[in-house]
């Protein structure tokens, strides 16, 4: 049966813990599965720019004997000349697997839906479930364990990591808490709903404040992400930078979590805004880490739908 990744919650929490420890091995014995997908091919959608996600689902599958097709929709017909469902129904006929970058995740549930292979929703408005798989990863491999700890986010939660970071540290019994100007109301109901009883059934919480001093308080974690995400209008920035400058990452905010507190950011960061130069180059940054493990964790994704 086709299984796809659209949202984390497509996977059980037991599959999302298998995926981050065959992550694991395949970065300790990456000759292991050299071969895996010998004679199988991606292909990349993106209507979005992209640096680690192109560069590192390439190489994942190239590490494992496959082949990427990068595909711009700027040169495509899909969704113009062409319906979403009917490029889903040829391009399925042609390769294994689909990611796409799109900037609605209903445009990524279309080509889903029509797809004969899977597809994984390589971030889009409200998802990015492949970052926060790394994430995750990147969060066992320095702190040796996942249930228990409490991971603060800091800046906007109507935010497509925000949102796959309350699904996954929910599934993995994570303590997430979001310190942002933004009342619960402005954020994707279902979505924080369906986490919150997530979060229940694993024994951790969400919590959602507007103080971001009591949000760093103990965190073995703290995390941000850009105030400017791609579907915001730059006509925005300037009230945006004005509305979240209070929660930027720098030494005092960091200070008030746990002297082994890490940083994470899914990068591109912009410096000096959500994060200050002295935290994102600093000994508690594993910001380069993190962008790494996309690549492992992409590995075992694909592993995971289609070996």
């Amino acid at each position: 049966m086709k299984r796809n990744l659209l949202n984390l919650t497509d996977l059980a929490a037991e599959e999302l813990l298998q995926i981050i420890d065959l992550s694991g091995d395949i970065k300790k014995n990456p000759i292991k599965y050299k071969d895996i997908m010998s004679q199988k091919t991606l292909l990349m959608i993106f209507e979005k720019p992209s640096l680690r996600t192109r560069v590192s689902f390439e190489v994942a599958m190239t590490k494992m004997g496959g082949h990427a097709i990068y595909y711009d929709t700027k040169n495509s017909p899909m969704g113009v000349g062409e319906t979403i469902a009917d490029t889903a129904k040829c391009a399925s006929r042609y390769v294994d697997i689909i990611m796409a970058r799109l900037f609605r995740q209903a445009d990524t549930i279309e080509l889903a839906r029509h797809s004969e292979v899977p597809v994984i929703d390589a971030l889009s408005d409200i998802a990015h479930p492949c970052q926060i798989i790394a994430d995750l990863m990147t969060i066992k491999e320095k702190k040796g364990r996942l249930k228990g700890l409490k991971l603060a986010y800091f800046g906007d939660a109507d935010n497509n990591v925000t949102y796959s970071l309350m699904q996954g540290c929910s599934m993995v019994g994570i303590d997430i808490c979001i310190a942002t100007p933004q009342d619960e109301e402005e954020l994707n109901q279902d979505i924080l709903k369906g986490a919150r009883s997530i979060a229940k059934e694993h024994g951790s919480k969400i919590t959602i404040t507007k103080d971001a001093i009591e949000a760093a308080k103990d965190a073995d974690i703290i995390t941000t992400d850009t105030w400017m995400s791609y579907h915001i209008p730059k006509e925005e920035k300037e009230g945006r930078v004005k509305r979240f400058m209070p929660y930027q990452v720098n030494n005092a905010l960091m200070s008030r979590a746990k002297k082994d507190a890490i940083f994470m950011h899914c990068l591109p960061a912009k410096r000096d805004y959500e994060v200050t130069d002295e935290i994102v180059d600093g000994p508690q940054s594993v910001v380069f880490d993190e962008a790494e493990n996309r690549m492992w964790t992409e590995m075992a994704v694909l592993i995971h739908l289609i070996v």
